[in-house]
C-alpha cells in the first residue's frame, strides 16, 4: 500500500476513535428530549461510547486492521440495548442507575433489556434466570428502583411470552403452574416497571415466523402487555422488517378485535388470520398459489380478513410495537435444501447477516414506535450444531462462543454486510 494511502487512512481511523470516544461529550451538547411517557418521533437513543463494539475498533487498530477498526467505531456510535441477565437486587439497582445515569447526562435515552425470568430460555443456550417468582419480582422491583423515575425503554424478557415453559418439554411443566406462574411474573414485570411514569415498556412477543398471530395476541393480554407501551418483535434474529412490522400490526389489531372490537369476538383471539392464513387452504386457488409465511406475497387472505371482520378500529386504540433490526438488513438466513438432516438453527448466529435499520424513532409507520438494536450486534447466541449432533458450528468451522459472549469475526461481518451501509450516529 503507498505510504500516502496508508497514511490516509490511519488518519481516517484516528479521527473515527476520536469521535467515538467524544460521543458521551456530543450527546451532553445536544437539546435534551422532553420527558414523556412513550417513544416520539424526536427520542434519542443512547450510545455507549465504551462498549465492546469501541474496544473492538481499538483493538482492531492496534492490529493494523483499518478498515474494521474503522467499521467498529462506526458500530459503536450506534444506539444498542444493554442486557441485564443477573445479579442481585442490589447489583441490578446499581448498574441501572449508573446506566440510566450516563444515559440522562447525554439527554439521550437508553434502552435496557430485563432477562432473568426463572427457567430463562428452557435451560438451552441462554439458560440461566432467577431462582424463583419471588426472587424475580424482588430483581424487577431493584431494576425498577434503578430507573427512578427517569426516562428510559425496556424491552421485557425476549422468548419468554413465545418459549413457556410447558412448550419446554412433557416433564417441564406437567401440572401448568410453572407456565401460570411465568405469565403472572410478566405482568408484574410490566406494572412495576410502567409504575415508574417515564418508562416505555415493551414485553417481547417472538417474531413473524414463531407463534400465530391469534396466539400471540391472547399470550400478550395474559401476560398484561395492556398495561404497557406494546410489544416488542424479532430480538435476537433476522426476519425482515417490513415482514414483522406486518405481523405486529396484525397482532395489535387482534388483540383490539378481541377485547373491544364486536360484542361476539370478545375473548377470541383464536378467530384471527395469521401469516399462515388462507381462505382456500391450502393454496388461494391459482397455480403457484400456496400461503408462504415467509412470503408476505401470499398475505392477501390475512389482510382481507381484518378488513373484513375487524375494519378500522379508532385510531389510538392499537398497541403500539418496536422491531429489532441489529441483523436484518439481508434478511433471514435459509441454508441450502438438503444440507442439515437436522434442526439447521436458523435464528442461531445466522451466517452473512448484517445490520439492518439504525436505531430510530422515526419510523414513518404509525404503529411501529423504534427500530432498535436490541441483540448487541456482535455477541453470539450460543454454540449452534445445526443439529449435528457434534459441537463445531459447520457454517463457521468453529465451535461458537458461549450465548452473550463477544464473537470479533461475527462483529466484523455484520458491519461489512450492513444494509444500509454502515455510517456513524448522531
Amino acid at each position: 500500500m503507498p505510504p500516502r494511502t496508508l497514511r490516509r487512512r490511519v488518519g481516517a481511523v484516528i479521527a473515527a476513535l476520536t469521535a467515538c470516544a467524544a460521543l458521551t461529550a456530543t450527546q451532553a451538547q445536544a437539546t435534551p428530549t422532553p420527558t414523556q411517557d412513550a417513544l416520539t418521533p424526536a427520542t434519542k437513543f443512547y450510545a455507549d461510547p465504551h462498549g465492546k463494539a469501541a474496544q473492538q475498533a481499538l483493538a482492531d487498530f492496534r492490529d493494523g486492521d483499518i478498515e474494521d477498526a474503522a467499521n467498529m467505531a462506526r458500530l459503536a456510535s450506534q444506539p444498542q440495548a444493554t442486557w441485564f441477565t443477573e445479579g442481585t437486587p442490589d447489583e441490578v439497582r446499581a448498574k441501572v442507575s449508573t446506566l440510566v445515569h450516563r444515559a440522562r447526562t447525554a439527554h439521550r435515552t437508553p434502552v435496557l433489556v430485563a432477562y432473568d425470568i426463572p427457567g430463562r430460555d428452557c435451560a438451552q443456550y441462554s439458560s440461566g434466570g432467577a431462582a424463583s417468582s419471588a426472587a424475580y419480582r424482588q430483581w424487577i422491583d431493584a431494576f425498577a428502583a434503578g430507573i427512578a423515575g427517569d426516562q428510559a425503554v425496556v424491552v421485557v424478557e425476549p422468548d419468554g411470552l413465545a418459549l413457556l415453559p410447558r412448550e419446554c418439554g412433557p416433564a417441564t411443566d406437567p401440572t401448568g403452574e410453572r407456565t401460570a406462574a411465568r405469565i403472572a411474573d410478566l405482568a408484574y414485570a410490566v406494572r412495576t416497571l410502567k409504575a415508574g411514569g417515564h418508562t416505555a415498556v415493551y414485553l417481547d412477543a417472538g417474531n413473524v415466523q414463531w407463534r400465530s398471530v391469534g396466539d400471540m395476541a391472547q399470550r400478550l393480554l395474559d401476560a398484561g402487555a395492556r398495561y404497557s407501551d406494546g410489544f416488542a418483535l424479532n430480538v435476537s434474529n433476522t426476519h425482515p422488517t417490513d415482514h414483522n412490522a406486518r405481523y405486529g400490526t396484525w397482532i395489535a389489531t387482534c388483540m383490539w378485535y378481541a377485547t373491544e372490537g364486536p360484542e361476539a369476538a370478545r375473548g377470541h383471539t383464536d378467530w384471527c388470520a395469521d401469516q399462515y392464513y388462507s381462505s382456500a387452504a391450502p393454496n388461494d386457488g391459482t397455480p403457484g398459489g400456496s400461503v408462504s409465511s415467509a412470503d408476505p406475497a401470499t398475505w392477501k387472505w390475512t389482510d382481507a380478513w381484518f378488513d373484513r371482520y375487524a375494519g378500522t378500529p379508532p385510531a389510538g386504540a392499537l398497541r403500539h410495537f418496536v422491531i429489532d433490526t441489529s441483523r436484518n438488513g439481508r434478511g433471514a438466513w435459509t441454508p441450502e435444501p438438503g444440507k442439515y438432516s437436522g434442526d439447521p438453527e436458523a435464528w442461531c448466529n445466522a451466517p452473512g447477516r448484517g445490520l439492518g435499520p439504525r436505531p430510530t424513532s422515526a419510523t414513518g409507520t404509525p404503529l411501529v414506535d423504534a427500530y432498535l438494536w436490541v441483540k448487541v450486534p456482535g455477541e453470539s447466541d450460543g454454540g449452534c450444531t445445526r443439529g449435528t449432533g457434534g459441537t463445531v458450528d459447520p457454517e463457521y468451522g468453529v465451535v461458537d462462543p458461549p450465548a452473550g459472549a463477544w464473537w470479533p469475526d461475527q462483529a466484523h461481518a455484520l458491519a461489512r454486510n450492513a444494509v444500509p451501509r454502515l455510517t456513524f450516529g448522531h
